[in-house]
């Protein structure tokens, strides 16, 4: 110890021989103070509770400090500043692998640097022979059985057609195959999608399915380094990859604008006889342009009717799959379908009360809308739908604020009587008579309306809230004061015959003027704006507008969610209007 200073602390110089194993009596005596001086500073300081890192630490700065000050150093203080400089070092490693997360690294460089260079010099994308055993494995045995009919068509036909209900665990299912056939055969695979953010969820797919297996896939073009497979990921921007060949997924197929352009540059991709083309998607309309590929009339045009008799599309004829005569194994799968062949993740009575019938119809039971009676047809909507992640380079969907600090209108349509809760998030136009761009769709089931406002509450920390509009009818009051707790300028709608009016006339004056885009991939909001019908009232002498909606059942919520954000924009605003005259009272 160091006692010559009249000026050092003499409570740390006590506490210092008590860590050196001095007893409280004999430090007391050392320094001429009361033994109950020496106990009390024991116990307030808590010298028996410190930790051995720290009794070291401490004793480790008091000499570094005294050395560092003294002014006529010689060469052994100089040494010993080093020496002490790198124990307090180490004890700042020896700290870091006590924290949660610590590990041996922490206590030896040469550990991590190691392990740095061994994952280096790891091939990226390498899986084991026994891992891939293992995923090979897990993907038979987690089928469902038409998942399984759907695999041995693959093997046995070059061309599957499947038109299938909506949850059914396409998506999830096909990029499972790929990737195992990625494994086994080394053949590319291309996904195809309405849009870039689409084809996400492919990728996202596979890597889960990896991952399941302590494979760890990267790269936007993910490649496997045992046998070169390519993995691609594509939106509908087909043109760019003509140099492309492998086996063919497109998705929802039926959802996409310039089927026919885009099927021949697909098509094109995947022409050689090993490969194999895969078209599935919930339907659309009986209009779209894909409709003659789906019932074999593409294929019979440029023939007679011997060569290419007429092919029976129908659920009957293709719920078990069936070989056509134009080359395509087809299947029909609905909800039913899927529960028949094992699927136990629906609740169908509760999906009766959550959908109208006629979104039942088409999003679980595989019926094409007829759009001739819909104020919002499917080809207005397609010149709406656009590949977002190429076209919006200010929006970044991963972000925590996905638009940064550009300002945004959010519409809502609460849950009524148990069908779902809608929720758009809007950027305005940054211009009069410019572009709404819906950034974002949310659609909630059975919550309550305080869990329902919460989620609001939730966009509103993600992105620079400037309007909220939301349907103050029913159950929606009790959205609407909760939410004004947080945002108090939430706008308040009260339904009526001129106000469903006005919304309606609103979004189809900003979708026939080419002012409203949304990504291509959001093929429910697609179909709830396709579902709006003009109508009479009961007495009928005015009009109105309905989404093949009876009293507790669904209602396009995605829709009317959409309408309402829309709303803060007055209907003439393109044409000079003002905000003041649409006010409501």
């Amino acid at each position: 110890m160091f006692l010559e200073s009249p000026t050092r602390d003499t409570r740390r110089d006590a506490r210092a021989l008590y860590w050196q194993g001095w007893r409280p009596v004999d430090i007391a005596r050392h320094f001429n103070l009361p033994r109950t001086t020496v106990e009390s500073w024991k116990a307030r300081d808590g010298w028996d509770k410190a930790s051995v890192i720290e009794r070291v630490e401490s004793t480790i700065e008091a000499r570094m400090v005294q050395l560092v000050a003294k002014g006529q150093k010689s060469g052994s203080d100089y040494k010993e500043i080093d020496l002490l400089g790198r124990q307090i070092e180490r004890m700042a490693r020896v700290r870091r692998y006590g924290e949660p997360g610590g590990h041996e690294g922490d206590l030896n460089p040469a550990i991590s640097e190691r392990g740095r260079k061994a994952r280096a010099s790891q091939k990226r994308n390498a899986y084991t022979p026994e891992q891939k055993a293992r995923l090979i494995k897990r993907f038979h045995d987690e089928l469902f059985d038409y998942q399984r009919a759907w695999h041995s068509a693959g093997l046995e036909h070059r061309i599957r057609d499947i038109l299938k209900s909506r949850q059914i665990g396409a998506t999830w299912y096909f990029a499972r195959e790929a990737l195992v056939d990625a494994m086994e055969t080394g053949r590319n695979q291309i996904f195809m999608s309405a849009s870039r953010a689409q084809a996400h969820v492919f990728r996202q797919y596979v890597i889960q399915f990896a991952a399941a297996e302590d494979i760890e896939l990267k790269g936007e073009v993910i490649v496997l380094p045992e046998n070169g497979a390519h993995l691609y990921f594509l939106g509908t921007n087909a043109k760019t990859a003509q140099s492309y060949h492998g086996n063919l997924y497109f998705d929802e197929y039926f959802w996409v604008s310039r089927f026919a352009e885009l099927r021949k540059v697909a098509s094109g991709m995947a022409i050689h006889k090993k490969w194999r083309q895969t078209y599935f998607s919930t339907p659309s309309t009986l209009a779209h342009e894909a409709y003659p590929f789906w019932s074999g009339e593409a294929h019979s045009r440029a023939r007679s009717k011997v060569e290419s008799p007429r092919i029976d599309v129908s659920h009957a004829a293709l719920k078990a799959g069936r070989a056509c005569a134009d080359g395509q194994w087809r299947q029909i799968v609905t909800v039913l379908d899927a529960m028949e062949g094992g699927c136990d993740l629906f609740d169908i009575d509760q999906l009766r009360v959550e959908y109208s019938p006629d979104e039942f119809a088409n999003l679980l039971m595989c019926e094409f809308i007829d759009d001739t009676a819909s104020v919002f047809t499917m080809a207005k909507l397609s010149a709406c739908m656009v590949d977002s992640w190429l076209e919006w380079t200010d929006l970044k969907p991963f972000a925590s604020r996905p638009f940064a600090d550009s300002p945004v209108w959010i519409g809502y349509d609460p849950s009524h009587s148990g069908d779902g809760a809608g929720c758009v998030v809007v950027a305005p136009p940054d211009r009069p008579g410019g572009m709404f761009r819906v950034l974002e769709r949310h659609q909630w089931f059975n919550l309550p309306f305080a869990e329902q406002a919460a989620q609001i509450q939730k966009l509103t920390k993600r992105f620079n809230v400037q309007y909220i509009g939301i349907d103050a009818t029913g159950i929606g009051q009790g959205v609407m004061q909760l939410v004004r707790v947080f945002f108090p300028a939430a706008r308040e709608i009260n339904y009526s015959l001129d106000t469903k009016n006005r919304l309606v006339l609103k979004a189809k004056d900003v979708i026939e003027a080419g002012r409203l885009q949304f990504d291509a991939g959001f093929t429910d909001l697609a179909a709830a704006l396709m579902a709006i019908r003009q109508t009479t009232t009961d007495s009928g002498r005015a009009t109105t507008y309905v989404a093949g909606r009876r009293e507790g059942t669904g209602h396009a919520d995605l829709a009317w969610a959409l309408m309402h954000a829309l709303d803060n924009e007055p209907i003439n605003a393109a044409h000079g209007g003002s905000r003041g005259i649409l006010e409501i009272s």
